[in-house]
């Protein structure tokens, strides 16, 4: 009998479980119904008296779990609805974090074509107008023969070839304009409408800030190349530790803009649970650190030009470890100031990165996930080898405008992978 009631007992938590997990995402008032119908049900000993007890209506998706066999649809099952606000919110933040994509791109451009300094001055309001007239042009070049840039580098130029270089840097400012207005005007709409979460709030707050302080840090990273030089000391290009701030803000408001959208675009999915899955989730939390230091290390070598120091691969010339590796003093200066160490760093850290990808995809390729978690890791696999291959042509062919600038856009899509990643993994939220 002892036996018999414990079974008894265990059915009737295993039946309470299943439905109340199901149902934690039902905002229609009928969970305390439903769970009532369930305990009822498992209560009543005779089949005639339990059929006047409604059952309750589960997912489609909850009939492998019930018959104690898997599928791989059987693993995540989506929970809760997305309503037409979610969807209005998330489609404004995806759209505001492609356009962010795109001005890392076009950032990336302007730098590798030497135009960032064409600008000399920050006027975000009067700075949108573009040079029309003779007369303004040559004001903007009189502006520019003034910065070390022109005296040590571009000495030569012609006003024709200022025009082009110029307009590169109006159109990456202008692409930064376009974030900050694309995003505080909806905010405020949805905002004043109460379509934004409470939880989203804060967060939504701190972007629009971190959209601000991207362009303070722009225009201080502009601001280190052209101040002027008389004793021509000043090395005409712009400070590497502020161009990777610059670059590390904008991936960071990147990662919080598509993150934030894809909470609203896509429900909530049951992830089976144990220690293969709790260590996937911790991989794939691990690699899209890995990716955001990697891209990184790889500002220092752009702000330093160190893709030109050693263009040979995998050795460095013909040593697998450089002899000038440690050369400055103090030690620890050489990672942020020896052309030869920040290579060396960036590519360590692209071999762990791509490791750990491929650990996280092999973690991945045996748990019945969700088809869209396998897609995302899949993804992430391919892309990895793709930007790998990219930055060693880029490497070898002495960093090219379109190879350079497609490696820079690869590490944001590589990042998108792995965030995505993440976000098919995410724990259910605690219900109150």
């Amino acid at each position: 009998r002892k036996k018999k009631k414990k079974k008894t007992a265990s059915a009737q938590k295993l039946l309470f479980f299943k439905v109340g997990l199901f149902n934690l995402g039902a905002r229609n008032g009928s969970f305390p119904l439903v769970m009532f119908r369930c305990v009822l049900r498992s209560k009543l000993p005779s089949s005639p008296l339990r059929a006047l007890v409604p059952r309750p209506a589960l997912p489609r998706a909850l009939g492998p779990l019930a018959r104690g066999t898997s599928s791989s649809t059987a693993g995540a099952v989506p929970v809760g609805s997305i309503t037409r606000a979610d969807k209005a919110v998330g489609v404004w933040l995806l759209g505001c974090a492609g356009l962010t994509f795109g001005t890392v791109v076009i950032g990336g451009v302007t730098r590798l074509t030497e135009s960032g300094l064409s600008i000399t001055k920050w006027e975000p309001i009067r700075g949108v107008r573009y040079p029309r007239s003779e007369a303004a042009w040559q004001e903007q070049f009189d502006l520019y023969k003034q910065t070390p840039e022109f005296k040590y580098t571009n000495k030569g130029m012609s006003l024709e070839e200022f025009k082009k270089i110029y307009f590169m840097e109006w159109f990456h400012r202008m692409l930064g304009r376009t974030v900050g207005l694309a995003y505080v005007l909806p905010m405020a709409v949805f905002w004043r409408k109460g379509w934004i979460r409470p939880g989203m709030k804060k967060v939504s707050v701190a972007l629009g800030l971190l959209i601000g302080v991207q362009g303070a840090l722009g225009w201080l990273m502009v601001k280190s190349g052209v101040e002027h030089d008389p004793q021509g000391a000043h090395q005409p290009r712009v400070s590497h530790q502020r161009l990777a701030l610059h670059l590390g803000t904008a991936f960071v408001l990147y990662t919080g803009l598509f993150y934030s959208a894809l909470t609203h675009l896509i429900p909530h999915r049951l992830q089976l649970t144990g220690s293969k899955v709790n260590a996937l989730r911790r991989a794939a939390h691990g690699t899209a650190g890995l990716v955001l230091f990697t891209a990184l290390s790889g500002a220092l070598v752009a702000g330093m030009d160190a893709g030109l120091v050693y263009n040979s691969w995998p050795k460095f010339a013909d040593r697998w470890i450089p002899e000038d590796l440690l050369r400055l003093e103090p030690k620890i200066s050489n990672f942020f100031n020896n052309a030869t160490t920040v290579q060396f760093d960036h590519r360590i850290m692209a071999y762990i990165t791509t490791g750990a990808v491929a650990t996280t995809w092999l973690l991945a390729r045996r748990l019945p996930l969700h088809p869209q978690a396998h897609l995302a890791v899949n993804t992430m696999l391919g892309v990895v080898f793709a930007q790998a291959t990219l930055g060693v042509c880029t490497l070898l062919y002495f960093v090219p405008t379109p190879l350079a600038a497609a490696h820079q856009a690869g590490s944001l899509t590589l990042l998108t992978a792995a965030l995505w990643l993440m976000h098919e993994l995410r724990r259910l939220p605690k219900v109150v």
